[in-house]
């Protein structure tokens, strides 16, 4: 394969700094594209990709995907992912990643503009003197202060708690709504938790800053306009499928709300939108993020994760693998290694189908540690049969389209290690197969039973798994035909139940055994099978 072939092809189909461009473009490992933003621009490209670099304008769907046969990865520059069919893409395999954080500072501020200029009428004050009007009636352009006002904010997220600390500053009464934070998580113990309708009946403004989901969707509703103050205001920089549009003008023209200030829309770009041109909207073409700090932090942070991604470096803000939040990835990587290892060398002594997969984690470094190190094993239990489809995102998809029963039991491991996986599959003939390992040092795998065989070996390169009969001669026999092919044994490792009967026997080679050679010994009579596998 040539060093081109070899690289990753990233493509970038939105606006990124030229910093975080020529990280890409600099890197050895890469090779850069870029595409405008549409569907067709994007489409011929991707064909090609491993990576792709987008923000919520573009759908990322199933049609999409067809096209993107070795796309490993989506990122999104922002923290919602509304626009990436995320279902579609794990079961192909594909990383979805986020980018969270970054922009918080940047909305947050832009929320409080929205409602310093709602709560002071400066669009409209603006428009009479571009006009050429001065004062014309000073009662109608009198705006409220925030001082003494209650602010409602819906979503105590990372947004929500930069509009938080700022409105306390101005003097403000504020009080949240998120049914995931509790007293101990506010961030300052002014903001005081209430339920949504103490939200809604209480706020002189009501901000909103919670993702798009299907229990959002529509959540401020004509009932639950209904409920709000009189006279109160809305600002949405969050997303515009939150509110009930039509309820919404309607409220605002009947007088029941004062104003509202949108950065977002249920369309974009929104034709034929009720709330569009009147007097008491304010609306910006969603710009919340869009400050040249939240960009060069934004598109620094997203080219980085996607490095860090396809060099299997970190998994950072990957929403669609089987981790924690905030799971160092750096500890559980060796883990599910081990637990990949495991697999393969499964489905190499397994001669018939796999029907259940059970697992036993012992010690306190595999505390929490169940989900990923399924993955591992199930990974390395499908690599040898779909290749390059099966990936640590879909895995679990994959075992069950199969039928396999995963689960999770106890009493299987024993021994003297302070930390093991132990590992059972049962075969659609009944067999089952059971193997333990563990790491040394918290980085070296190591396997230490298989089956009754008792070992102790690392499972890397080509290895040469063999039962045979606890007789003389076999270490010389089998050593002798390895010899005369020039196939050299690294390590043998040989475990027995009992002298003279079977044994099951490991051999690392630095260099695969011909097909006709590993026939060769199989037809020995002292051997009872032989396989071998690469890892």
């Amino acid at each position: 394969m040539s060093a081109q072939a070899a690289r990753h092809v990233v493509l970038v189909a939105t606006d990124l700094t030229e910093e975080a461009i020529n990280l890409l473009r600099s890197a050895p490992d890469v090779q850069l594209e870029q595409a405008t933003p549409t569907l067709a621009a994007i489409r011929p490209k991707l064909a090609q990709a491993h990576a792709l670099i987008v923000r919520d304008d573009v759908p990322i769907d199933a049609l999409l995907l067809d096209a993107a046969p070795h796309l490993k990865l989506v990122a999104c520059v922002a923290v919602g992912l509304n626009s990436v069919d995320v279902d579609t893409a794990t079961k192909r395999g594909i990383l979805v990643m986020n980018t969270p954080g970054a922009n918080a500072i940047a909305a947050g501020e832009h929320a409080m503009a929205l409602m310093l200029a709602l709560s002071r009428r400066l669009v409209t004050a603006h428009n009479t003197m571009k006009e050429g009007y001065w004062l014309m009636d000073r009662a109608r352009q009198a705006g409220v202060q925030l001082q003494g006002k209650t602010l409602g904010i819906l979503g105590l997220g990372r947004v929500g708690r930069v509009v938080a600390q700022r409105s306390l500053a101005f003097g403000m009464t504020v009080l949240a709504c998120d049914p995931y934070i509790n007293e101990e998580d506010l961030p300052d113990r002014r903001v005081h938790l209430v339920g949504l309708k103490d939200l809604l009946t209480r706020s002189d403004f009501l901000s909103l800053h919670v993702p798009a989901t299907r229990e959002t969707r529509g959540l401020l509703n004509a009932e639950a306009i209904a409920q709000m103050k009189r006279g109160a205001r809305i600002i949405n920089t969050a997303h515009g499928s939150l509110i009930d549009e039509q309820a919404l003008a309607q409220a605002l023209k009947s007088g029941h709300l004062s104003g509202a200030a949108l950065d977002v829309y249920s369309e974009v770009p929104p034709y034929n939108n009720p709330l569009i041109g009147l007097d008491n909207v304010i609306h910006t073409p969603h710009i919340g993020d869009n400050t040249v700090e939240a960009m060069k932090d934004l598109s620094l942070k997203v080219a980085e994760q996607v490095l860090d991604a396809l060099r299997d470096a970190d998994y950072r803000n990957v929403i669609n693998l089987p981790m924690l939040p905030g799971m160092d990835y750096e500890t559980v990587r060796p883990y599910m290694r081990l637990a990949e290892c495991m697999g393969l060398i499964l489905h190499t002594l397994a001669r018939h189908a796999v029907r259940r997969v059970a697992l036993e984690m012992r010690g306190d470094d595999l505390i929490g540690l169940i989900k990923p190190i399924t993955v591992g094993v199930l990974k390395g239990l499908l690599a040898p049969i779909l290749g390059d489809k099966v990936s640590a995102v879909n895995a679990p998809v994959l075992a069950a389209e199969r039928g396999w029963q995963v689960t999770q039991v106890k009493g299987m491991a024993r021994g003297e290690y302070n930390n093991t996986i132990t590992c059972q599959v049962t075969l659609e003939d009944g067999e089952t197969i059971t193997i333990t390992g563990t790491l040394l040092d918290h980085r070296e795998p190591h396997i230490v039973q298989i089956n009754q065989y008792r070992m102790n070996f690392v499972p890397t390169g080509y290895l040469l798994l063999m039962g045979s009969y606890d007789t003389p001669g076999v270490i010389g026999r089998v050593g002798t035909l390895l010899s005369a092919r020039q196939v050299n044994i690294a390590s043998w490792h040989t475990g027995r139940e009992e002298r003279g009967g079977n044994t099951l026997t490991v051999l690392t080679l630095d260099e695969p055994i011909p097909d006709d050679l590993l026939d060769e010994l199989r037809a020995q009579d002292f051997v009872r099978h032989a396989r071998q596998v690469k890892i």
